[in-house]
Order: C-alpha cells, then structure tokens, then sequence
C-alpha cells in the first residue's frame, strides 16, 4: 500500500500491548526505521516512565524488592499516567504529531484489573474521571505466556512484574484478549508468536490503512 501524502498523516494516538515478552521492543525499533524513512513526524513514548517524575514511578514498580499493595501499585501507574499526558502525549498531539506509546490505559486493565484482580469497573471510572484520551489505534501483540517469559528470561534480569507467578501472566493474557474481543474497531490482535519480520508486517499493513484513511 502506498501512502500518497505523508504531510497529511497527523494528529494521530497509537499505543502498543502485550504481556512481557511480547516483542514490542523491536517492534518499535523496525516501527521508527520505518515511519523515519517516510518522514512522518512521530514521537515514540513509554509507561511507565516517559517524564522525570515517571522515572521515579518506573523504578519503584519495576524493581523486585518494592513491596506494594495492589492499589497502591495502581495509583502510582495512574500518577505517572496523568504526568505522561499533560506533558507529553497532549503536547505532541496539539503539534499534529503521530504519539506511538508503548503500553498506556489498556496496559493497566489487564495488569492491574486482570493480574491483580482489581475491579474493571473502578480502573474504567478512573481514566474516565482523569479524562485520559482513548488511543485511535492499539496493536496487542499476542504471545503464549510460555514464550513471553522465555523471551523475557534470555532479555535481562527480570523485574518484579516479569517475576509474578504463571496465572498472574495468563491472566493479564486473558484481559488483554478481552479488550481486543469488545473493542474490535480500536484493537487490533497480532500474532507475535510470529519473528519479528512478520510481526512487523502485520502492524505496517494495519497501520497503512488507518493513516491511509487519514489521508
């Protein structure tokens, strides 16, 4: 598929989920040679972690010796969520940029709804009363837990996500496939079991229709 005019392509929130292990780190690699190489004005964001005080949050839910209470763990990704959009996401947004963030509300719905067992309910009626944009595009890469953690074991040390036990995982998995099965129009499901060639395609394909219309 062609793009004709990338000087159209704008104002434009994509986000990218999936368990750990799931690939998005070189997806978003091959992602930025890509859209880099047509010019697209884009910025490539986190959570947790894209601002200073984010930073700080990273550090405290990442690291293995935090000890946290499940809400406690939520309040803190949304206070990091809150920071990433006033000075990041919205700002980039407002100068017409195509915002690409790796993990945002869809994250917290599967790990802290699905993992921990918080009520769906409340997490939904917190990002509705903070009024944190629905993305206009989200790739769930979708892996088997059994591959997630394998990747995630051969990456790095793991931190204190990556070290939950088997159904803390297959739970997030089964939340994330639940958001991709009631909100068909904005999530799209790839498969990444697949090698990253692949995986690449698959969302390039996807992403070049949605900015296509866009154009």
């Amino acid at each position: 598929m062609l793009l004709k005019n990338t000087n159209l392509i704008k104002r434009m929130f994509i986000t990218l989920e999936g368990i750990e292990g799931s690939g998005k780190s070189t997806l978003i690699k091959n992602l930025n040679n890509y859209l880099s190489n047509l010019d697209i004005d884009v910025l490539f964001t986190r959570e947790p972690g894209a601002t200073n005080t984010g930073k700080n949050i990273r550090n405290l839910l990442l690291s293995p010796d935090t000890d946290l209470s499940s809400e406690a763990e939520l309040l803190l990704i949304m206070a990091d969520r809150v920071e990433h959009i006033k000075n990041i996401i919205t700002p980039n947004l407002n100068l017409n940029k195509l915002v690409v963030s790796d993990r945002y509300i869809d994250s917290t719905i599967a790990y802290q709804g699905g993992g921990r067992k918080i009520n769906v309910k409340l997490i939904k009626s917190l990002i509705k009363s903070l009024k944190m944009p629905v993305p206009d595009l989200t790739f769930l890469i979708d892996v088997t837990v059994e591959t997630g953690l394998s990747r995630a074991k051969d990456r790095a040390e793991l931190d204190r996500f990556e070290v939950e036990e088997m159904d803390f995982h297959e739970r997030v998995r089964r939340a994330y496939l639940k958001i991709a099965e009631q909100e068909p129009e904005r999530v799209i499901k790839i498969n990444g079991n697949q090698d990253e060639v692949a995986v690449f395609n698959d969302v390039k394909h996807f992403l070049e229709m949605k900015l296509t219309d866009n154009e």
